[in-house]
């Protein structure tokens, strides 16, 4: 049986998990009530803070999973996405327009990332 390590839980969740070799974030969320672009910005902060807390970074996401609670957004993510992500190591990618948690949230993104 394989390790299974789990970061920064609480009774409900982990927002890490790593298991063989891939790190699984949980949804992150940043800067409630910011615009699109800043909140990208703050999730796209605490996604690199979370992959280096479990010895990884940028260059190993494997998946991207962005939902926008309005698709109007998608421009203004992507203009700090593309100023973020490691082109030559971009990752599958997938965005979608989803009600969020709350309404003061405009994005939220998951990634998987070999460790």
């Amino acid at each position: 049986m394989t390790d299974i390590t789990r970061f920064e839980s609480n009774g409900r969740m982990s927002q890490v998990v790593v298991h063989n070799g891939i790190a699984y974030l949980a949804g992150q969320v940043e800067a409630p009530g910011a615009d699109a672009g800043e909140q990208t910005r703050a999730t796209l902060a605490e996604i690199d803070r979370l992959l280096a807390l479990v010895g990884t970074d940028k260059t190993r996401i494997l998946t991207a999973q962005i939902w926008l609670a309005d698709i109007a957004d998608f421009a203004a993510m992507n203009e700090v996405w593309d100023g973020w992500v490691a082109k030559e190591h971009a990752p599958a990618r997938y965005t979608g327009e989803s009600k969020l948690a709350s309404p003061d949230y405009r994005v939220e993104i998951i990634v998987t990332a070999a460790v």
